[in-house]
């Protein structure tokens, strides 16, 4: 008797498994490409927490680099990572090639976080990444990214627990509080 519900189970786990098709199941099952064009499996900054942000080179937000760069040193040794995902999507604030972002952002505002290849975090065109924290989150943080520098929260396990709109600086003490509480 024990034999064939084993099978059972196995075959009815497989079954919900090929319904799911290859859909992400938490963010860091998601792969993306550096903004040198490697593909990069997110799956090796799990067990961190992630501040995943769109950024761009020309905007008033953009200030926020030097607040991204600063959480990140204070906290990466206790397992912060921030994800840097170039968009011109919003006013054509980021004209610039991978190589020309990488170079701003190095030169300008020192930024040693990984930054990701520009592409677009909203619309049809919505990359990969952006597909699964706009859409396939909890209803409260889902929807279309408004503008340059929104911040999402995922945690060790990649859940995105929370979302920050983009005049909510890094160093904001909601934010740096929520961080502080993912980390313990």
């Amino acid at each position: 008797m024990k034999r064939p519900l084993k099978g059972f189970i196995f075959v009815f786990f497989m079954f919900l498994g090929i319904q799911k098709g290859n859909a992400a199941m938490s963010f860091y099952d998601l792969t993306a490409n550096n903004i040198d064009g490697k593909a990069t499996q997110l799956s090796q900054f799990k067990g961190k927490v992630s501040i995943v942000v769109n950024t761009a080179s020309q905007c008033g937000y953009t200030p926020q680099y030097k607040d991204l760069e600063a959480l990140y040193q204070k906290y990466k040794e206790k397992g912060l990572i921030v994800l840097g995902f170039p968009s011109n999507d919003f006013g054509g604030q980021e004209p610039g090639s991978n190589e020309e972002v990488k170079k701003f952002c190095t030169l300008k505002f020192k930024t040693s976080f990984p930054l990701f290849s520009k592409n677009s975090v909203k619309g049809a065109e919505k990359q990969e990444i952006y597909k699964f924290l706009t859409e396939k989150t909890d209803k409260v943080i889902q929807g279309e990214v408004g503008w340059n520098f929104e911040k999402f929260l995922v945690n060790k396990d990649g859940k995105v627990v929370a979302r920050f709109k983009s005049a909510v600086t890094p160093l904001n003490s909601e934010l740096e509080s929520k961080v502080q509480e993912l980390l313990k």
